[in-house]
């Protein structure tokens, strides 16, 4: 990561293309704040099993990489699934 402003939601971005089936339906959205970014994403219907996965493992994994990524940035983000 470069540490560039959009670094973060390119990182949401790219997890979730490989795990989706239709990845170009996949959008990510940044709202920054003062203090917090929140990452919003949206995929297909058919798709959202997969990002969020079973008991929500494959969106805390996400939503723990984010937490790491946005440390080093030194700014706190939050990961958002909107259906």
């Amino acid at each position: 990561m470069s540490g560039n402003p959009g670094s973060m939601r390119d990182l949401i971005a790219h997890i979730a293309q490989a795990l989706a089936d239709k990845p170009e339906e996949v959008q990510v959205r940044e709202v920054e704040g003062e203090q917090t970014s929140v990452i919003e994403l949206k995929v297909a219907k058919g798709d959202l099993g997969k990002v969020i996965g079973k008991q929500g493992r494959t969106a805390r994994a996400m939503r723990i990489i984010l937490s790491a990524a946005s440390t080093k940035l030194r700014k706190r983000a939050l990961l958002e699934i909107i259906e």
